[in-house]
């Protein structure tokens, strides 16, 4: 039986996240729809949703902050696609900065919505399972380094912090993730970006050099992230995953 896709609307308008739940259906999708923060949680934990569609402009818990909520708990996988009724970068890069997958700006036409859903959806699933995250760990230890996933930055031996942009954090989770493991350029603006590769094409190399700096990684020492020529990169490091080697 063919798998047909479950979107979750969550828009406090009543007209807006009616009329997208009704073209998404109509155009062959189950879509369903949820007011706020409490109604998609009750929601996603009773149905199996392949993506949300989540309006970051909200009263009480907007979407900005539902979207990192959703990001550090049980639904994490679960791709995001944000509306905003500005046209503020700012807005936008926080937005992926939480972990958003996509962002359409109000007004917006059902079908450049349709599009994008279809297109993060499609992305998700080109990521061969063994290269989606599957390790829950509150801390992960490498080298002379621990990240804490909950607070989301690094502590050097000495217990200093060293605070991470959100793009760095997803990188180097990612390379914790699969240690000795090549990962090519493409495969790490999917799993770290999860929006159109050519928006940010080669930005993965700054994000590496920025990461490497954190690190306190020489481009010629390479001693955790590894460049592999023509190839990608590779995290040479052994990980401890909350005592566990990995």
């Amino acid at each position: 039986m063919e798998h047909i896709d479950q979107i979750l609307v969550v828009d406090d308008d009543h007209g807006i996240r009616t009329g997208i739940v009704d073209y998404l259906r109509k155009n062959g999708l189950r879509a369903s729809g949820a007011a706020d923060g409490r109604e998609m949680f009750a929601q996603l934990d009773g149905s199996a949703f392949d993506l949300v569609v989540l309006d970051i402009m909200m009263p009480g818990d907007d979407g900005l902050v539902l979207c990192r909520t959703l990001r550090s708990g049980k639904h994490k996988h679960l791709p995001v696609v944000l509306l905003t009724a500005r046209d503020d970068e700012t807005d936008r890069i926080i937005g992926l900065e939480m972990g958003a997958d996509d962002y359409v700006t109000k007004p917006f036409s059902p079908r450049e919505l349709l599009a994008r859903i279809k297109a993060v959806i499609r992305r998700t699933r080109m990521l061969p399972p063994n290269l989606r995250v599957t390790e829950s760990a509150d801390s992960i230890a490498f080298g002379r380094w621990r990240l804490d996933t909950t607070a989301r930055h690094l502590l050097d031996e000495q217990g200093t912090v060293v605070s991470l942009s959100g793009a760095e954090f997803r990188l180097l989770r990612v390379f914790l993730d699969h240690p000795q493991r090549v990962l090519s350029r493409d495969q790490l603006l999917n799993l770290t970006q999860g929006r159109d590769a050519e928006l940010f094409d080669r930005s993965i190399d700054l994000l590496v050099s920025r990461l490497r700096q954190r690190l306190q990684d020489g481009a010629r020492d390479q001693t955790y992230i590894k460049t592999v020529r023509s190839e990608g990169y590779v995290f040479s490091m052994p990980v401890i995953l909350n005592g566990q080697d990995s």
